[in-house]
C-alpha cells in the first residue's frame, strides 16, 4: 500500500514539473515569434485632450529564450525622432520589464499573456495624463503582425482612453 501510495506521488510530482516545464516552452516559443524586424506605424496621443500624432515606427526584436528586448525608433510631424525600447522577461506566463519611452525614463512593466497578447501594467518612470499607471498591450497578429498599444485614464472623465496604437508587420 505504502509502494502504490509512493508510486502515486512521484507519477503526479512527475506530471506537474513536465506541465510547469511545458509553459516555460510555451512563453520561449511565443517570445521568439516576436524576434524580427518590425515597420509600421499609427497614432500616438502626447496628452488625452491634444489631437493624435501620427508615428512611423521601426523596431528590432531579438529573443533570447524566455527574454524579449525590442529597441526601435518612432518619426512623427516628419521631422521629430524618439528611440524607444522595452526589454521583457517571462516567468511562465508571467512578464515583468522595462519600457523607455521618448520622454527618457525607465517605466516598470508586469503582466501576464493570454492568447496572442501580453497585458502590462505600466508605473511610468514620472507622471503622465495625471498619474503614473497605464496599460500596454503586446499583440501577436497572425504571423507577421504586432500591435502595441496603450490605454490609460482621462483624469477629467475617468473614461479608459486608447493613448497609443501602432501596428508593425514584420520585414
Amino acid at each position: 500500500m505504502l509502494q502504490r501510495k509512493t508510486i502515486r506521488l512521484l507519477l503526479t510530482l512527475g506530471a506537474l514539473s513536465f506541465t510547469t516545464g511545458s509553459g516555460i516552452a510555451d512563453e520561449t516559443a511565443f517570445l521568439g515569434s516576436l524576434e524580427g524586424r518590425w515597420t509600421g506605424g499609427g497614432t500616438v496621443l502626447v496628452r488625452i485632450n491634444r489631437a493624435p500624432i501620427n508615428v512611423s515606427c521601426n523596431f528590432d526584436s531579438q529573443a533570447n529564450g524566455a527574454a524579449l528586448s525590442m529597441r526601435g525608433t518612432c518619426r512623427g510631424l516628419l521631422v521629430v525622432s524618439r528611440s524607444i525600447s522595452a526589454d521583457l522577461r517571462s516567468n511562465g506566463a508571467n512578464y515583468t520589464g522595462v519600457y523607455v519611452g521618448p520622454r527618457g525614463g525607465r517605466s516598470a512593466l508586469s503582466g501576464s499573456r493570454r492568447g496572442n497578447a501580453i497585458n502590462f501594467n505600466v508605473r511610468w518612470a514620472r507622471e503622465v495624463n495625471g498619474d503614473r499607471s497605464a496599460n500596454l498591450i503586446v499583440q501577436k497578429l497572425g504571423e507577421n503582425g504586432m500591435r502595441l498599444s496603450t490605454i490609460d485614464e482621462d483624469p477629467n472623465s475617468g473614461k479608459r482612453v486608447v493613448t497609443s496604437e501602432i501596428n508593425l508587420r514584420r520585414i
